[in-house]
């Protein structure tokens, strides 16, 4: 089924993750944020009323965020996500026929970006919409659908994802939780720890990867939290998302009955990984939308405050603060929503060659997992740096528990490790496309940097734009050309130890998120540009474009 949120059909479609690098991209090929839709919009402002009524007001009442270590307050969050599930907010990944609205990757990116407004809140609605609840809408029988995901878009039962373990974080598939079948043939039997798991305190199903007997590779069960023999540690304390519950879970012969096995044996660790994929559009989506709330606050109290008898926004040096914030944020706006766009795109096509519903969205994550991974980073690493700036904004005040500023630097250090740490999502971003270019042979890089000495002729003996275009389309494609040449000569002096050589593997995942997200902010501004409209609203869209292109 096509979701009713999907946009037309483009070329996207036949486009394969990593091409950015050598193939050119229409303006009218991408979506941006002005097409929502007043469907999509509506989705919007009933999440950003949930949390201004639900999370934002009590948090100013109250003076603080809830502590999940508090018992009592560990209900209130708990009750919070019932009340999001009656709204249907918890339902956004599960399909229509099993009481879900089935929303499309765009329109998923938005959610994951407004419930930014919710503060740890975020955290915990996004492991239940979507670690928590994926691995059983891809990849679980019609039996294990028909029985867990109606209450999981209720929020009646609250969902996990047990993958780290003490010795197994970026290594996962090192996991050492073990299953074995029990003589009568009906359960396997879990032994093992996990650790951070997020709502893990008060979760009803939980996702857990195990080796089943001796096994080289993971494999996934659905474990509900009565079953025998599991148990449930206590809530962490933690430097941030103190409101999200964080635990460990132990397994001890835990009775795992053996239709719960959920996928192919052997099949959890590309499952984690297709998971992680979409988590990653997602967290790339929720730190721009935590940049985008940080910074709106930051403004309204620079525009509040006065100093020296005038606000202080006033001021150059909190102009540029502000301006170089929004500049990134407009940047990952578009990038986000371009990979959103051609995921969907991606997915309609699959569906209609006869894949299902579920096979296609995760071919889909796998076949941009490059460019999901450059999302994640540059998500974390935006959000961190406009809570950083937001608490330079306030200056005391903003380092005082009442204003919230402190608890967004706080909470959004997390977004640079889970989902992945970005340095490594920068490393798999080159790692993949090292495989797709030498191993499989799925992207020509060769061909596309035998192009480059000609650019460079034209670029710098006839000082001419070598593209014919304007300058910002010259700068898009010479950082293109800058990670082709260097990626080919480090490929060229160090072979298959590249890849060891992690200092130069993350320089080069840099330049080439550079790469996307300034051929991103271009093609979005030259849409609106030709979609016409407010002329002040332009000018400060070409700006944010053109700073963005000569900073990178």
């Amino acid at each position: 089924m096509t979701s009713k949120f999907m946009s037309a059909p483009s070329s996207n479609s036949t486009r394969q993750g990593g091409d950015f690098l050598i193939t050119s991209t229409a303006p009218q090929d991408i979506f941006t944020s002005d097409e929502f839709s007043e469907e999509q919009k509506s989705i919007r402002q009933m999440i950003l009323d949930f949390c201004e009524a639900e999370i934002q007001k009590p948090f100013f009442e109250r003076g603080r965020e809830l502590y999940v270590t508090n018992p009592e307050e560990k209900q209130e969050v708990l009750n919070t996500l019932k009340k999001a599930g009656e709204l249907g907010l918890c339902s956004v990944a599960v399909p229509e026929q099993y009481g879900g609205m089935d929303l499309d990757f765009v329109t998923n990116s938005l959610f994951a970006e407004t419930t930014a407004a919710g503060y740890s809140f975020a955290t915990t609605l996004g492991a239940h919409t979507s670690i928590g609840s994926l691995p059983i809408v891809y990849y679980g029988t019609e039996e294990q659908k028909q029985k867990y995901l109606p209450k999981i878009a209720t929020a009646e039962y609250v969902a996990a994802y047990a993958l780290t373990e003490p010795n197994a974080g970026s290594d996962a598939n090192s996991g050492q939780t073990s299953a074995t079948l029990s003589e009568d043939g009906k359960h396997y039997l879990l032994t093992g720890q996990k650790i951070w798991i997020t709502n893990g305190g008060f979760a009803d199903v939980y996702v857990v990867f195990a080796k089943i007997d001796d096994d080289k590779s993971l494999t996934a069960f659905i474990v509900e939290r009565d079953y025998e023999g599991f148990t449930v540690g206590k809530e962490e304390h933690k430097m941030g998302i103190k409101s999200s519950s964080t635990v460990q879970i132990y397994f001890d012969n835990c009775k795992v009955p053996v239709e719960n096995l959920l996928g192919e044996r052997e099949g959890g660790f590309k499952m984690a990984l297709n998971i992680l994929n979409t988590g990653r559009v997602k967290a790339g989506a929720g730190g721009m939308g935590g940049a985008k709330f940080a910074m709106a606050s930051a403004i309204e109290y620079a525009n509040q405050r006065k100093q020296f008898g005038q606000p202080i926004s006033d001021y150059g040096a909190i102009k540029h603060k502000i301006g170089s914030v929004i500049t990134e944020t407009f940047a990952l706006e578009a990038a986000s929503y371009r990979v959103a766009h051609v995921l969907d795109q991606y997915c309609h096509a699959k569906q209609q060659s006869g894949m299902s519903a579920g096979e296609a969205k995760r071919e889909s994550t796998r076949e941009f997992a490059i460019e999901a991974s450059l999302l994640k980073v540059r998500g974390a690493e935006l959000v961190c740096r406009a809570a950083d700036e937001g608490i330079q904004i306030y200056g005391g005040m903003g380092y005082a528990i009442e204003t919230g500023m402190e608890m967004a630097y706080r909470d959004s250090r997390i977004l640079k490790i889970y989902e992945g740490t970005n340095e490594i999502n920068r490393m798999l971003a080159v790692g993949e496309l090292g495989k797709r270019a030498l191993q499989t042979k799925e992207l020509n890089l060769k061909s596309a940097g035998k192009t480059i000495p000609g650019f460079i002729r034209k670029s710098f003996l006839s000082g001419t734009p070598a593209t014919g275009g304007a300058w910002e389309e010259h700068s898009v494609q010479a950082l293109k050309n800058t990670f082709l040449y260097l990626f080919s000569s480090s490929g060229k002096a160090l072979g298959k130890k590249l890849v060891e050589e992690q200092e130069i593997v993350l320089l080069l995942a840099d330049i080439l998120s550079d790469a996307f997200m300034a051929e991103s902010v271009w093609l979005r501004y030259q849409k609106m540009k030709k979609a016409g409209g407010d002329t002040n609203r332009l000018k400060v869209a070409e700006a944010a474009a053109q700073l963005f292109i000569y900073e990178a």
